[in-house]
């Protein structure tokens, strides 16, 4: 395969490059999200509790993939790298650490392969947003890593609906080694069609033509992350997202099956179909708007992502209170699109805040807080919240704990808002 990947071709289009990547990213949320839909059948079938439930869908994964994730982009950014031969080997150690997970006996054994499924992950997301930020004019660059980022609601999407159907008809170790298997062959797909712009005559010959930027060491290139107070603001708005989204995906699937007595195959078809429908359009919508507004005004980049989250608070929190749960599914959809809106503006803001040099680094930075925070510890928080307060709540633990979970949404709106005021002074002044 490296040396299919390593042939002389004509570049390829960055279409064709966009396309692929979200095939990836894809696989990455079906791999990363389908324990959700899982965890309740494997939560009775190796007795665990809710904390358990928390450790094995959050930080068994985000672990690894948060630590993992800087020295990796650290490699991705360097002008020798292939950044595709490298999502390339992620994609295969994910998937196979994906289906390795259907093989697990314990509760340990499981939280191993989930860790191996964060290190696969781990390779993933740098590479590409760097990929994108050299193909794609400055002007698009928000709604291409938008169209990228689709991979989460269509992921997630997939995940719930196929997740959801298999392990009804077959277990969830099945379900876990039906979707495993997929990404190795798309890994081979992906080093005989894409390449690298800085592999290849053309970049040779650009870089013969004018010397190369110079690289930087870790220390220079964290000292110009971390000297942008536009991006620290945007760390914390993006953290306190994350948290919310993955704490919150995980336990509504629970909500739906505990509160309402939904199956898992039920909850994966209409949650996972409506709520990757709405997810998909914040997501494309969220890019457009910041595209768009931005080119008036570099502040309107972060708007809608602002007020997106602050209209979300109230309406989540009615969807909670709602007795009939296709009540609760509709009033669930205007608020996942709300809260979809910010992926392309904040990684597109992470790419212009920064020297091209560090541009992989950058994304790393913030995926080591979002998915630290938010995928490491909001399923756990929430699962240890609902554990805590069984005792008076019951069955309703998990219900009382998305009530506050609403409230919070008001959060990553101020941060999203005070980020927006300093882009006018700091967005893009490295291109």
């Amino acid at each position: 395969m490296a040396t299919i990947a390593a042939a002389p071709r004509a570049e390829t289009s960055p279409r064709t490059v966009l396309w692929l990547l979200l095939i990836v990213y894809t696989f990455n949320f079906i791999d990363r999200q389908i324990v959700n839909i899982l965890a309740e059948p494997i939560a009775r079938d190796l007795k665990l509790s809710d904390t358990q439930i928390g450790l094995m869908t959050g930080i068994a994964f985000a672990l690894l993939y948060t630590v993992l994730g800087l020295p990796i982009a650290r490699y991705s950014d360097k002008h020798s790298t292939n950044r595709i031969r490298l999502i390339a080997v992620a994609l295969t150690v994910w998937s196979a650490m994906t289906a390795l997970c259907g093989l697990a006996q314990n509760f340990v054994q499981l939280l191993l392969a989930r860790v191996g499924v964060g290190i696969g992950e781990a390779g993933c997301t740098p590479a590409a947003h760097s990929l994108i930020a050299d193909i794609v004019p400055r002007e698009r660059r928000s709604s291409a890593l938008a169209f990228y980022a689709l991979g989460i609601p269509v992921g997630t999407l997939l995940g719930m609906l196929i997740g959801g159907q298999l392990v009804d008809r077959l277990g969830w170790r099945e379900a876990f080694l039906i979707v495993g298997a997929p990404g190795v062959l798309l890994a081979v797909v992906l080093l005989v069609v894409l390449r690298d712009p800085r592999v290849g005559s053309r970049m040779i010959a650009d870089r013969a033509a004018v010397s190369a930027p110079p690289v930087l060491s870790n220390r220079q290139a964290l000292r110009a992350i971390f000297s942008s107070r536009a991006f620290l603001l945007l760390v914390v708005a993006g953290s306190a997202a994350s948290f919310l989204s993955y704490g919150k995906a995980t336990w509504t699937t629970i909500f739906f099956q505990r509160t309402h007595g939904l199956t898992p195959g039920e909850v994966g078809f209409w949650f996972g179909l409506w709520g990757g429908a709405a997810g998909i359009t914040g997501t494309l919508l969220g890019g457009w708007l910041a595209d768009r507004f931005g080119r008036e005004n570099r502040r309107h980049v972060l708007t809608a992502p602002a007020i997106g989250m602050l209209i979300a608070a109230p309406l989540a929190l009615s969807a909670y209170f709602a007795s009939d749960w296709r009540v609760a599914l509709a009033l669930l959809m205007i608020p996942t699109m709300l809260n979809a809106l910010y992926y392309g503006p904040t990684y597109s803001c992470v790419q212009g805040l920064v020297r091209p040099e560090a541009r992989a680094l950058a994304s790393a930075a913030l995926l080591f807080s979002q998915n630290l925070i938010g995928l490491g510890l909001g399923p756990l928080f929430f699962g240890m919240l609902s554990d805590a307060i069984k005792p008076h709540a019951g069955e309703d633990s998990v219900r009382w704990v998305l009530y506050g979970a609403s409230f919070l949404g008001l959060i990553p709106a101020f941060f999203f808002w005070r980020c927006s005021l300093r882009l006018d002074a700091e967005l893009d002044r490295h291109t």
